[in-house]
């Protein structure tokens, strides 16, 4: 089995300042970091390695997107607001999401970056493939940078699927703890791309993210929100897998699927309240996994997001990539046995009504 993995240097180069968090510094607030700081990427990269498990993945090479490529989802306006912003240090490019010099060229690899992860996959050239890249895109709308985000990368490599190779239906499964928006608001009223977000209700963007919203015209049904509470584990990601994701998949069986993959649902994650694991994560990728190989012959790409606890998003990483890769390094995550010891990974009552809720939207896939 053939595992792509995706990285650049010039990634961890994009420069989201000196914020506390995700605030910006100014009196009384005294500068910091950024959440969104290279270290949180550049350490899964250095666990591959020093694991071994780097040396065994195919390594795939970036290239820029084209001016074409982006324009598939964004407007030309927000193309050149984010060149413009590029020229200079430190300005907020949308909402919540900080920008330097150059960050425009990196963004634009950044795209480019899961384009070619998927090509590699469409081409055969690996199975499946991991885009560890920066800065982030689930967030991005047509004409406005949001939350970390300057471009879509997976709505932007979702567009190159069905329109550059004419595939007729793709998927999309965003596990990232905050909604994917801006790769729903690209598809919404597309019927050959299925959108799900297993998210934290109410997190981030505010008031999005319902299990109402279903998208509209052609589109509709055609999205699902699992707005699961605060505090969900591993039970609860794993019912939302075995009762709604799953089963979406198989009923809209999909030629290719494409995972927004953040790892900041995971417990003791600073922008988020869940508690998902490793051996979690290691659990929904077996899952994802097992669906693709029945619908689509196995084409999955996972192209990273957001997790910024930069001691345990490596082993969040390493357990995905050795599930994809079926390479087992040997290699034990320290923080597994604390936070998978944490009170409540068991499916609770009230995330269950939710997963519930969402399981009948399902029945509305043609």
């Amino acid at each position: 089995m053939a595992t792509g993995f995706l990285y650049h240097e010039l990634y961890m180069w994009h420069d989201t300042g000196h914020l506390a968090g995700p605030v910006p510094y100014g009196n009384p607030v005294q500068p910091y970091e950024h959440s969104e700081h290279p270290e949180t990427k550049r350490r899964i990269r250095n666990l591959l390695e020093v694991s071994g498990l780097l040396k065994q993945l195919t390594p795939l090479e970036p290239r820029p997107a084209t001016e074409e490529e982006i324009l598939r989802f964004h407007t030309r306006a927000h193309l050149e607001r984010i060149r413009a912003g590029s020229a200079y240090f430190g300005i907020d490019a949308g909402v919540a999401t900080p920008m330097g010099r150059g960050s425009f060229e990196i963004a634009l690899l950044s795209a480019g970056g899961v384009i070619e992860c998927v090509d590699a996959v469409l081409g055969g050239r690996v199975e499946n493939a991991y885009a560890l890249v920066r800065p982030p895109g689930h967030h991005a709308l047509r004409d406005l940078a949001m939350g970390f985000c300057l471009f879509g990368n997976a709505a932007i490599s979702g567009f190159h699927l069905l329109e550059a190779h004419q595939l007729a239906r793709i998927a999309f499964v965003d596990w990232d703890v905050h909604h994917g928006n801006g790769t729903q608001a690209a598809f919404w009223e597309d019927p050959r791309a299925l959108t799900i977000s297993i998210h934290q209700d109410n997190c981030f963007p505010p008031n999005s993210g319902q299990l109402s919203d279903r998208g509209a015209g052609k589109g509709e049904g055609y999205n699902i929100n699992i707005p699961l509470p605060p505090g969900s584990g591993v039970g609860a990601y794993e019912a939302t897998f075995d009762r709604v994701v799953v089963p979406a998949l198989r009923k809209f069986r999909p030629e290719f699927i494409i995972v927004p993959s953040g790892f900041d649902a995971g417990a003791h994650d600073p922008l988020g309240r869940q508690m998902m694991t490793s051996d979690g994560f290691r659990s929904l990728t077996r899952k994802l996994m097992a669906v693709a190989n029945e619908v689509c012959g196995g084409r999955l790409v996972l192209c990273h997001e957001g997790g910024y606890n930069a001691a345990t998003a490596p082993f969040f990483g390493l357990a995905v990539l050795e599930e994809l890769s079926g390479i087992h390094t040997g290699v034990v995550d320290p923080f597994q046995e604390m936070l998978g010891g944490l009170g409540g990974h068991v499916l609770q009552p009230h995330q269950e009504a939710v997963i519930g809720s969402a399981a009948e939207l399902v029945e509305a896939l043609q």
